[in-house]
C-alpha cells in the first residue's frame, strides 16, 4: 500500500496505470536530510543544491521533499484507567471579567477546580484572593462538598501547594501538608511543564471556560462566585460523558461510596512563625510571653499560631514541644513558677528599682 504526502494510506493503484513520479531530490536525500535538523530552510536548501549539486530541479520541488521529512505522527498518549475514589486532580484557571462592585473596573478572578477521576464530577469555586489558607480551605471544600476524600491528589507546582517544586520530591507548604494529612490524602504533584499529568481537571477547566464563562462579563452583586457551581449541578454533572458514553452524576453516585469518610472534627488552621527562646525561657507571640521549655535558652523553636492555641515545636523535626491557651490580652505571661529562671541581672535591677 502506498502513503500520500499527508502521511495516510492511500488506495491501491489500478493494473496498468501510470506509477508515481520519483521526485528530483531523491539523489541528494542524504544532503537534505543533513541540513534539514541544522535549521537550514526550503530557500536555503534549494540554493545549496544548485549552487554545490548542480540541481536542476524547481524550488516547489524541494519544497514538498523537505515537507515529507518533516511530517511527524500525532503524539500518542495511553489512556489510563483509575479505581473510583482513587485520585482527584486540582488547579487554578482563569475566570470570566467580573465588574467590581461600585466602579466601572473588571477584574478576573481565579477559578478553583477539582475533580474526581473515575467519575469527572468537578467542584468549582471563584476566588479573588490566594495563599496557603485559600487553598487549603478550597481543598477542604471541595472534600466536604464530595461528602468524602479521595486516596491520591495531583496538582500543579504552584507556590500555593508546593513551597520548593521540584522534579521527584516537592516540599508542600505547612498548611497544606497538614490539611492533607488531616484528610488522610497523599499528594502527588505533577512534573513542571507537564499538564498532561493532570489532564481532567485542564479539560475541566477548558470546558467551563468555553461554555459556561465564554463571553460573559458578569457582575459581583448578581452571584458572579455562584455561577459555576450552578452550572456544575444542572449541566456538568448531568452531561454524558465524550469517552466514558455515561453520566456524570450517575458515575459519581457509583463513586461517592468508594470515598474515604471525613474526620469528624474540621481542618484547624495556623500560621507558622520561627522564634527565639528569650533569657527568660518563654518565646514572643503577639506581645505576650509563653513558656518554651524544654527548648534551650537562645535556640530557634517553630511556633504554630491557631485560633484559640498555640504550638511551640522543634524548628527541624517539627516535634511538639509545648502547647498553650492563647492569651486573651496582650503583655500576658504564660509561664508556670517552677519554670522561672533566675536571671541576676534581671534581679538586680529589680532590687535597685525597688531601693530607689
Amino acid at each position: 500500500m502506498a502513503t500520500d504526502p499527508a502521511g495516510q494510506t492511500a488506495p491501491p493503484r489500478p493494473p496498468g496505470s501510470p506509477q508515481a513520479a520519483t521526485s528530483k531530490c531523491e539523489p541528494h536525500r542524504i544532503f537534505i536530510e543533513a541540513q534539514v535538523p541544522l535549521g537550514h530552510n526550503a530557500t536555503a536548501i534549494y540554493q545549496d543544491l544548485v549552487d554545490r549539486h548542480g540541481f536542476e530541479g524547481a524550488y516547489n520541488s524541494v519544497k514538498r521533499f523537505i515537507a515529507h521529512l518533516c511530517h511527524k505522527e500525532p503524539e500518542q498518549f495511553d489512556r489510563l484507567s483509575f479505581l473510583p475514589g482513587e485520585e482527584m486532580q486540582v488547579d487554578y484557571g482563569e475566570g470570566a471579567p467580573t465588574r467590581v462592585l461600585g466602579t466601572d473596573r473588571y477584574r478576573k478572578p481565579r477559578l478553583f477546580v477539582a475533580t474526581l477521576r473515575y467519575s469527572r464530577r468537578s467542584f468549582r469555586r471563584v476566588v479573588w484572593t490566594s495563599g496557603q489558607h485559600v487553598w487549603s480551605e478550597l481543598h477542604s471544600q471541595a472534600l466536604r462538598y464530595f461528602g468524602g476524600s479521595c486516596r491520591y491528589l495531583v496538582l500543579d507546582n504552584l507556590k500555593e501547594g508546593c513551597s520548593s517544586p521540584t522534579w521527584y520530591e516537592p516540599e508542600l507548604n505547612p498548611v497544606f501538608a497538614a490539611t492533607l494529612k488531616h484528610y488522610e490524602v497523599v499528594a502527588d504533584p505533577a512534573w513542571v511543564r507537564d499538564p498532561n499529568r493532570k489532564g481532567t481537571v485542564e479539560n475541566a477547566i477548558q470546558h467551563t471556560q468555553s461554555t459556561a464563562l465564554k463571553g460573559t462579563a458578569l457582575r459581583i452583586d448578581r452571584g458572579a462566585e455562584h455561577l459555576p457551581e450552578h452550572w456544575e449541578c444542572k449541566w456538568a454533572a448531568s452531561r454524558i460523558h465524550g469517552s466514558e458514553r455515561r453520566q456524570v452524576q450517575a458515575m459519581f453516585e457509583e463513586e461517592r461510596g468508594h470515598l474515604q469518610p471525613l474526620p469528624a472534627t474540621g481542618m484547624q488552621y495556623f500560621t507558622e512563625m520561627p522564634r527565639t527562646v528569650c533569657d527568660d525561657s518563654c518565646v514572643r507571640v503577639d506581645h505576650s510571653s509563653y513558656a518554651a521549655r524544654p527548648a534551650a535558652i537562645g535556640s530557634k523553636v517553630l511556633v504554630r499560631l491557631f485560633e484559640r492555641r498555640i504550638e511551640i515545636r522543634d524548628l527541624r523535626s517539627h516535634a511538639l514541644l509545648r502547647t498553650h491557651a492563647r492569651a486573651d490580652r496582650p503583655g500576658s505571661v504564660v509561664l508556670p513558677a517552677a519554670e522561672r529562671v533566675f536571671n541576676p541581672s534581671r534581679e538586680t535591677r529589680y532590687i535597685l528599682d525597688q531601693a530607689r
